[in-house]
């Protein structure tokens, strides 16, 4: 095969399209998923950022409700006690309004503000809120709320998020806190600044993924935490970083998969192109490309696959047809050396003994006798016979070849054409003629000079290749409206293979090599011809008993003919 590499390494098909699709797609989607992923990430935290600021908001909002509510309901109570006109009662109505409001742990009357000031500190420390209002005799009426219920009333809204949420007092001790635990509530608070902004949320620590905001408020003075947990930066940022990636990577499998489907269509379709051109060029005409048609498979290759067999057809057809005229030209050529080599043994033969017996009786030296005379004129007669008939043997080819020799039909007695035909031949060498003719047959339909011909070339045939003393026997039959006419003698056994080519043009049972008899090979050839064109058939055959048997069948004319 041709080598046409020009110096640098020719890529087959399949290496050229993975290393664009690599340029193309790989390097490209990977790329967009990177610009995507950070373009999410910045986002998703500008909405953390944002999402704990609106908590800090919230909450603070939530807790201005709640020491309104507090403060309206502590002032109420307050003023109704001004009206009790004793202890008692008033001690009786602080406890129905403690069975109203589930939300409060104690509400009771503090006496000196000492007192007041060390039920604060304790409520504190037990991270509780306590409100308190004067009354008109110089004492406290204090409410403490219950941590768990204090919590519930603030972080309502809060149920389902996440976040860490810290209400600190003033002296940064914990009053209420939402998913509370004491590791990260340590570390959030030592992350907080020294300087504080009073009444604005504010970003600070460290973590950009993990945002921390704090508000603190003058009125009460509270400071509200809220603190972005990891499992949130995780669920938002890290899970959809990854399912980008995941995305990307999917995109990418499936545009392979595809790919590698179009590819392994495209790759054996191209082979089949390969294969197929170098059939051609190794002389295989009739290798077709036989293509793997699916809906991968793009409409040039099949274009192409079916201009590639029909030019591959025309070119067989060609190449056929040439083999064929080589064919002919080789057979005209055998026939032509034939024709010379029978040209050479045959007619030089006749054409010597005429010239040498009319060179005889033309001489004046010498005296013929008339018996000499008669016997040289025979021999000039029966020489010239034999040059006739020959000759018309070869004029007869290219009309038996051609299709083109005519018989004319009609009725005629077989036992006149066989006594005529043995009347006609040069040379009997003594042979019987053994003729088993049914008194009572038939006319049969034929050429009478023809059939003559015919039976001339089969006795002399019988007659060369019979066993010396051996009769020539004609065996006529009739079957229905068919005569059937055999001519056979004993002789070696033709093999098969030689007897199918009898009929064929200069075959012989002697090749030229060990030739022992006279012939031109033409003349079981224009036998079969002439029957053939009385709509006859001939056939062949040879056994232990008679080597050479000839069958002839003929049609029997009918009764208004006859």
């Amino acid at each position: 095969m041709k080598n046409y590499s020009y110096g640098l390494k020719k890529l087959k098909i399949i290496e050229q399209i993975a290393i664009v699709f690599f340029i193309s797609v790989i390097i490209p989607t990977s790329i967009s998923g990177f610009v995507i992923n950070n373009i999410n990430q910045q986002s998703v935290r500008h909405q953390l950022r944002e999402s704990a600021i609106l908590v800090a908001s919230m909450v603070s909002d939530e807790v201005d409700f709640f020491m309104e509510t507090s403060e309206t309901t502590l002032a109420q109570i307050a003023d109704t006690l001004e009206y009790l006109p004793n202890r008692k009662l008033k001690e009786k109505f602080i406890k129905e309004v403690a069975k109203r409001y589930p939300n409060c742990e104690t509400i009771e009357i503090v006496r000196s503000p000492e007192e007041l000031e060390k039920l604060t500190d304790n409520a504190h420390t037990n991270e509780k809120l306590i409100l308190s209002t004067q009354m008109k005799d110089g004492s406290f009426l204090v409410i403490i709320y219950s941590a768990s219920n204090w919590d519930k009333q603030l972080f309502k809204s809060l149920e389902n998020d996440n976040r860490q949420v810290y209400i600190m007092d003033k002296n940064n001790r914990l009053i209420a806190s939402h998913n509370f635990t004491p590791d990260v509530f340590k570390e959030t608070i030592d992350l907080l600044p020294e300087e504080i902004i009073e009444d604005v949320p504010v970003l600070f620590g460290d973590e950009k993924n993990q945002p921390i905001v704090y508000l603190h408020r003058t009125k009460p003075e509270l400071t509200i935490v809220v603190n972005t947990t990891q499992s949130i930066t995780k669920h938002t940022i890290i899970d959809n970083r990854v399912k980008i990636i995941l995305a990307v990577l999917v995109a990418i499998l499936s545009m392979m998969i595809l790919l590698g489907f179009y590819i392994y269509y495209l790759y054996i379709n191209i082979r089949q192109l390969f294969k197929a051109v170098i059939a051609l060029s190794k002389g295989n005409y009739q290798r077709q490309i036989r293509l793997l048609t699916t809906a991968f498979t793009p409409y040039e290759i099949v274009f192409l696959a079916n201009e590639f067999n029909d030019m591959a057809s025309e070119i067989h057809k060609s190449y056929v047809e040439l083999q064929r005229k080589n064919i002919e030209l080789k057979e005209l050529n055998e026939f032509r050396s034939n024709l010379l080599d029978t040209v050479s043994h045959e007619l030089r033969t006749p054409l010597t003994s005429i010239q040498g017996y009319t060179s005889r009786l033309m001489r004046q030296d010498i005296v013929i006798d008339e018996e000499t005379k008669q016997k040289s004129l025979r021999i000039i007669k029966e020489q010239s016979e034999r040059l006739k008939r020959l000759i018309d043997d070869l004029l007869a080819i290219p009309d038996i070849e051609g299709m083109r020799l005519r018989a004319v039909k009609e009725p005629l007695w077989l036992n006149e054409v066989l006594e005529q035909a043995e009347l006609l031949l040069r040379k009997r060498d003594g042979r019987e003629i053994i003729v088993d003719l049914p008194e009572d047959f038939p006319q049969i339909l034929g050429d009478k000079g023809r059939l003559e011909q015919v039976f001339v070339n089969l006795y002399e045939n019988a007659i060369k290749y019979a066993y010396p003393d051996t009769p020539i026997e004609v065996i006529i039959r009739n079957i229905g409206d068919k005569a059937y006419i055999q001519v056979k003698n004993k002789c070696d056994k033709i093999p098969a293979k030689k007897l199918n080519t009898l009929f064929e043009k200069f075959v012989r049972l002697d090749d030229e090599m060990t030739r022992t008899t006279r012939g031109t090979g033409l003349g079981l050839f224009i036998v079969k011809g002439l029957i053939e064109a009385m709509d006859g058939k001939i056939e062949l055959a040879s056994d232990d008993d008679y080597g050479f048997c000839v069958t002839i069948t003929l049609s029997i004319a009918d009764e208004e003919s006859q």
